[in-house]
Order: structure tokens, then C-alpha cells, then sequence
């Protein structure tokens, strides 16, 4: 599974008409209004703000107010056929006063998300496990020279040692032998290392 590792910005003029694209990862579903609320008071005054996003097997898309099915759908099909998950994609329209028709509006917003793309650093992401591992102090070395790839979330030191990782189920099953203790937390997406 492919996605992007930060927010990526272009700019696309099209008779006067300015479309800036923002793709940006989404790690929660929920951020989804977020990034949306972000976009809109960054560029404020546009006269459309459409979008699409994939988040697993949920896709949806918004033309606000464009032409139906000039607009998101065709952030969408980008997506997808650039084989794209966990991303947003918001076209910021500044209408320039020339019309562009059915086809050149759909046309407009394919090559404006397509040039953020083509700007994106492209990941693969596959499915993890949050993790909550317990372990001695005299395995303290070993353990951090073990995760040094890995983000490490949280550390308690009290009287073992406890992390909160994202790692996938292989990784875990390595690293069992020096640990007295573990607990899934919840499913998550990593970025392949």
C-alpha cells in the first residue's frame, strides 16, 4: 500500500483560474475535518475547495458546488490509480472569471492533483500493531539498540522498563525473547523501513 510522507503543495494556472493542490497523509480518519478546516483558513476567499480522500476501504469525494462529477471524482480516480491510501487530496480553486467547461474543469483538477503527486515523496505503508512491551533494565541496551529504527511513542521506567511501539507482528515475534511482557494496543499503518 503507497502513500505520502508529508503535505505536498503545487500551484496550477488555468485561464486565469488558480488551483493550488494539497495532498497530505492521513493517519485518523478523523483528521480528515481537520486538514479540511486548516486548508479553508489558509486559503481563505476561494470559491471552491473539492476534495477526495482514502482511508483503507473508505473513499469518498466533494465538488463543492462544481459541476457534478467535474471535480472530486476526478481527485479521486488520481488516487486511486497512483494506487494511493491513508491520503487527502483538496484542490483550492480561485475562480479567474473564464469558464472551462465540463472537460477542461475535469482536466484542471486531474493535472492539479497530479503535479502534487508527481512532487510527493511516495512511502509504502503496511499494516502494524501499536504495542506496549515490558522489559528489564538489564535488558535496557538490547532493547534500544533493537528499536533504534523504530519510533518509540512513550517509555515508563519504574520497576521494569515499559515502551509503546509501532512495529508489525514479525518485528514483535523477534524481539519476545528479551521482553517479560506485552500488550497489543490497537492496529495501526506504518511506513515500511
Amino acid at each position: 500500500m503507497l502513500s505520502i510522507n508529508n503535505e505536498t503543495k503545487s500551484l496550477t494556472i488555468i485561464n486565469k483560474s488558480k488551483f493550488y493542490c494539497i495532498i497530505a497523509p492521513l493517519n485518523n480518519i478523523d483528521d480528515v475535518d481537520i486538514i479540511l478546516n486548516r486548508v479553508k483558513e489558509e486559503y481563505k476567499g476561494a470559491t471552491h475547495y473539492c476534495f477526495a480522500y482514502i482511508f483503507n476501504q473508505i473513499k469518498r469525494f466533494d465538488d463543492d458546488k462544481e459541476p457534478s462529477g467535474t471535480a472530486g471524482m476526478p481527485i479521486l480516480n488520481v488516487l486511486e490509480s497512483n494506487n494511493l491510501n491513508h491520503i487527502i487530496a483538496i484542490v483550492v480553486r480561485y475562480f479567474g472569471g473564464i469558464k472551462l467547461g465540463a472537460g477542461g474543469l475535469v482536466r484542471a483538477y486531474t493535472n492539479s492533483v497530479t503535479k502534487s503527486i508527481e512532487e510527493a515523496k511516495i512511502i509504502e505503508i503496511i499494516k502494524g500493531i501499536k504495542v506496549k512491551i515490558l522489559f528489564n533494565y538489564t535488558n535496557l541496551k538490547d532493547i534500544d539498540y533493537i528499536l533504534k529504527d523504530i519510533s518509540i511513542e512513550d517509555k515508563i521506567f519504574e520497576d521494569n522498563i515499559s515502551y509503546i511501539i509501532n512495529c508489525n507482528k514479525e518485528f514483535l515475534d523477534k524481539i519476545k525473547i528479551y521482553l517479560i511482557d506485552y500488550e497489543i494496543l490497537e492496529e495501526v499503518m506504518i511506513k515500511k523501513s
